[in-house]
């Protein structure tokens, strides 16, 4: 698990199976996964000082981030 908080594995963790499903079959679907990761992953280093940013760019990139994961969970509920 990786230090950076809000990975996919905490807000997804009963269905990890189905998100890696997913991410071999559906293209789209893999890109939004890697998308929801760097928004994460850039949501982080700005959260820890490692590259300060204004806190209107933080709050926009944890608005980007809700949304993406609002549509993963919409894909997850619309899989079989």
């Amino acid at each position: 698990m990786s230090n950076t908080p809000h990975t996919l594995g905490e807000e997804f963790p009963d269905q990890m199976d189905k998100i890696h499903a997913l991410k071999v079959s559906d293209p789209i679907f893999a890109q939004l996964l890697a998308t929801y990761d760097e928004v994460n992953d850039e949501i982080h280093v700005a959260e820890t000082n490692v590259q300060p940013t204004s806190q209107d760019r933080e709050t926009e990139l944890r608005k980007r981030r809700l949304s993406i994961k609002d549509q993963i969970a919409e894909a997850l509920s619309q899989a079989a």
